[in-house]
């Protein structure tokens, strides 16, 4: 192993010269997950409805920490993904080596299974408050899948990145040794109620890969 790098100061063309990495244009692949079977009660439907309204003035200046704290935190703990000895674990570090470079760092948000330290990932999400220049955070999510593919042994991997309203989803899809393929879905802008409901169910539709079905 001669290189390592943080993820958060990857571009894309450093993915590119790590793997064989392919951007592909197919919303279908997000078809089962966003049409997963959950109901909005009324008493979700008030508070997306007052998380929207409390935020929609200052989200657009919202620091990193700002957006976590006034926003993502408490949308996460109205998830409640807690189950299973699965939570969700903010800044936490995570490793793994790909093609003998060592790709490391302190993950925004995971959702892991473990009791002390994250052992299992499920889901990731990676957020910045601004547009960005060649370091998008589509590219230290991209590269926190990977790893963690290779930790769990699996092939696919979902995570989300967040530019201030803006959230997209992701599914990475690992073909072979060295191949993968990755989607990105239409933004969802959560200052539009609906697409804040959508996004909501998006969101437990992840805690349904874990968790018993029960509903708020």
């Amino acid at each position: 192993m001669s290189h390592r790098r943080s993820f958060r100061r990857l571009e894309f063309k450093d993915l590119r010269n790590l793997v064989n990495i392919t951007e592909r244009i197919d919303d279908s692949v997000f078809e089962s997950w966003f049409n997963y079977d959950y109901q909005i009660s009324r008493t979700e439907e008030r508070f997306l409805t007052q998380l929207l309204e409390t935020n929609r003035r200052f989200l657009d200046s919202y620091t990193e920490e700002e957006l976590k704290a006034q926003f993502i935190i408490p949308l996460f703990n109205q998830i409640n993904f807690f189950s299973n000895d699965v939570r969700g674990w903010y800044e936490r570090p995570l490793s793994g080596v790909i093609n003998d470079v060592l790709l490391n760092g302190y993950t925004d948000y995971m959702i892991a299974k473990g009791i002390e330290t994250p052992e299992h990932p499920y889901f990731f999400i990676q957020e910045y408050k601004k547009e960005l220049g060649d370091r998008h955070p589509k590219n230290a999510l991209l590269a926190e899948m990977m790893v963690a593919m290779q930790l769990n042994e699996e092939n696919l991997m979902r995570g989300a990145f967040v530019i201030g309203r803006i959230w997209n989803f992701v599914i990475l899809k690992k073909l072979g040794n060295n191949q993968y393929d990755y989607f990105r879905s239409p933004d969802f802008n959560v200052l539009k109620i609906q697409e804040l409901k959508q996004l909501y169910i998006n969101l437990q539709a992840i805690k349904g890969l874990f968790s018993p079905r029960s509903q708020g």
